[in-house]
């Protein structure tokens, strides 16, 4: 199963000697995206994204109203005396930012990395929940 995915032609296998591609392929690396699943429990929503290799340190969470981004980078090192055949595993740096239904209490927010699954928890701010008014008679 393939965890990674990029944009259309952005991410060939990478060859040590780029003359192997023809002249009009672009070579360019593009933007690492990885898997998320975002729910809402309750008064809540809880974000998964799947970041193998990755420690805590390494990613970035910033949430600002409704919307939550996650940035970090993936480092591959690359030997440089070794001719590659292939070589996928990803590398570069990555942000995505979801955008969510409700404003979000970010400083009740947590956070947390287990075998490079990050799982975060958000819960919306006071103004999003629903409130249930009385109706009184004169």
């Amino acid at each position: 199963m393939t965890v990674y995915i990029r944009t259309p032609y952005g991410r060939f296998p990478r060859y040590r000697f780029a003359e192997r591609f023809p002249g009009n392929w672009d070579m360019q690396e593009s933007e690492v995206f990885f898997p998320v699943d975002v729910k809402e429990v309750d008064d809540e929503f809880i974000i998964s994204a799947m970041l193998p290799g990755l420690k805590p340190e390494d990613v970035e969470i910033q949430i600002s109203n409704e919307n939550v981004s996650l940035k970090g980078e993936f480092k591959n090192e690359i030997d440089e005396k070794s001719t590659y055949i292939l070589q996928e595993r990803p590398s570069g740096k990555f942000c995505r930012t979801v955008t969510l239904p409700d404003v979000l209490n970010a400083s009740k927010a947590e956070a947390k990395m287990e075998n490079g699954i990050l799982t975060l928890s958000i819960p919306k701010a006071e103004e999003a929940k629903p409130k249930t008014i009385k109706v009184t008679s004169k």
